[in-house]
C-alpha cells in the first residue's frame, strides 16, 4: 500500500473513532418557566378580568416539569411592575395547567378609585418554579382606574309605529369634571343569538329624560337591549380611555307591528265615458309607509253598506271602476293596508254621478 493510500485509511479511521466520542455535557436545566407574552386585561364596572396562557415551556426551550405558583400583581401610578411584594393573586400550580388559559378577576377597590380617578392600574404576572423562581414578569397591560356610574334604574321601551323607542333618566350632568367624562352607551340583540351591536350612544345633558330611537328595528323580532354608563378620562384634550360601568338588566322587546297605515286622503271621483264604456275614476294622495301593501276601495249606492270592489290590494293611489249603471250616484272611500295585514280607517267619502244617457 502507498503511503498515501496509508495516510487516507488513517485518517478514515480517526474519523470513526471521533464521532463515538459524547461532546461536552449539557448543563441541567434551571426548570425557570418562560415568561407569560399574552397576558390581556378588561374592565368592565369594579371588576378587571385578566387572562393569559399558563407557560409549558423553560426558558431553555425544555419541557416545564416542576411548574410553581403564579403570582398576579398590580401596582397603580407606576407604568412598569418590577417587582410584586404584594400580590394581589397567587395562584397554584393545579390552577394554571401548562398550556391551557388561565382567568383571574380583580376586584378594584372603591377607596383606590376615588383617590385615583385619572390614574392607571399595571398589572402582570409572574410564573414561577417549584423553587420560587422566575425568569422575570410577563408582558405588563394598564387599565384606567376611573370610578363608574352605576346603569340608570327606569330603563324601558315603547313600541311606536315607527319601531321602539327607548327611554331612561340621563340627567347626570352634575358627575362631569374637566378629566372626567360620561356618555351612554345601548347594546342590542336578536333573541336566541350571540352577535350584539352598539345601538346608539347619548351623551349626558341637562334634559330630564334620554331618549334612544331604534330605526335598524325588524319587525315580528325579540330584542334584548342593555344600557351602560361610559366614564371616559381625559389628558389634555385627547380621550386617553373608556371604562364602562355595570350593564342594566337586559330589556326585551318584541317588536309586533299592530299599527296601521294612515287613512288615505284626497279622494276624488270623475265619470268618464267612451262611447258605450262608462266607468269613475278615483285618485288620491299616496301614502308614505315603507311598509305599504296597497288600497281597498269601497263603494255604496244610498244607504246601502259600503262594499270592497277590488280582490287584491291596489298598488297604486288610484283605481277606475267599470261597474257603473246609468243615473246611479256612487260614494266612494279607501283604506291602506300593510304588509301584515294591518288597514287604516276608510277615508272621507267622495261621490260621483253617472248620467242617464
Amino acid at each position: 500500500m502507498r503511503p498515501a493510500q496509508i495516510l487516507l485509511v488513517a485518517m478514515v479511521l480517526l474519523g470513526l473513532v471521533s464521532c463515538g466520542t459524547p461532546g461536552a455535557p449539557m448543563p441541567p436545566s434551571l426548570q425557570l418557566p418562560q415568561p407569560v407574552s399574552d397576558l390581556k386585561a378588561v374592565r368592565k364596572g369594579d371588576k378587571v378580568s385578566l387572562s393569559w396562557t399558563a407557560p409549558h415551556e423553560t426558558t431553555d426551550k425544555a419541557t416545564l416539569r416542576r411548574p410553581g405558583p403564579t403570582r398576579v400583581c398590580r401596582s397603580v401610578g407606576e407604568p412598569v411592575i418590577d417587582e410584586c411584594p404584594q400580590p394581589i393573586g397567587v395562584l397554584q400550580a393545579s390552577q394554571t395547567p401548562a398550556g391551557k388559559t388561565v382567568d383571574f378577576a380583580d376586584t378594584l377597590p372603591p377607596h383606590l378609585q376615588r383617590e385615583n380617578p385619572t390614574a392607571f392600574a399595571t398589572f402582570a404576572v409572574e410564573a414561577v418554579n417549584d423553587r420560587g423562581r422566575s425568569a422575570g414578569f410577563s408582558n405588563q397591560v394598564r387599565v384606567a382606574v376611573a370610578p363608574t356610574l352605576p346603569p340608570p334604574a327606569d330603563f324601558r321601551a315603547q313600541v311606536t309605529p315607527d319601531g321602539p323607542v327607548l327611554r331612561w333618566t340621563g340627567q347626570l350632568h352634575e358627575h362631569e369634571s374637566p378629566d372626567l367624562g360620561h356618555f351612554f352607551r345601548v347594546y342590542r340583540r336578536v333573541e336566541g343569538t350571540e352577535g350584539e351591536t352598539v345601538l346608539g350612544e347619548v351623551r349626558l345633558h341637562t334634559q330630564p329624560e334620554a331618549i334612544l330611537p331604534d330605526r335598524s328595528f325588524e319587525w315580528e323580532k325579540t330584542y334584548l337591549y342593555r344600557l351602560t354608563v361610559v366614564t371616559t378620562v381625559t389628558h389634555g384634550s385627547a380621550v386617553v380611555a373608556e371604562v364602562e360601568g355595570d350593564d342594566s338588566p337586559p330589556l326585551k322587546v318584541v317588536v309586533h307591528d299592530s299599527f296601521p297605515p294612515a287613512v288615505p286622503t284626497g279622494v276624488q271621483a270623475v265619470f268618464s265615458g267612451l262611447e258605450q264604456q262608462r266607468f269613475v275614476d278615483l285618485t288620491w294622495a299616496p301614502n308614505t309607509e315603507s311598509d305599504l301593501a296597497g288600497y281597498n276601495v269601497f263603494r255604496h249606492v244610498g244607504g246601502a253598506a259600503p262594499v270592497k270592489v277590488n280582490a287584491e290590494p291596489v298598488k297604486t293611489p288610484a283605481f277606475r271602476d267599470t261597474d257603473v249603471a246609468p243615473g246611479a250616484t256612487y260614494y266612494y272611500s279607501v283604506s291602506a293596508v300593510d304588509l301584515r295585514g294591518n288597514e287604516s280607517g276608510e277615508s272621507e267619502e267622495t261621490h260621483e254621478s253617472v248620467p242617464s244617457q
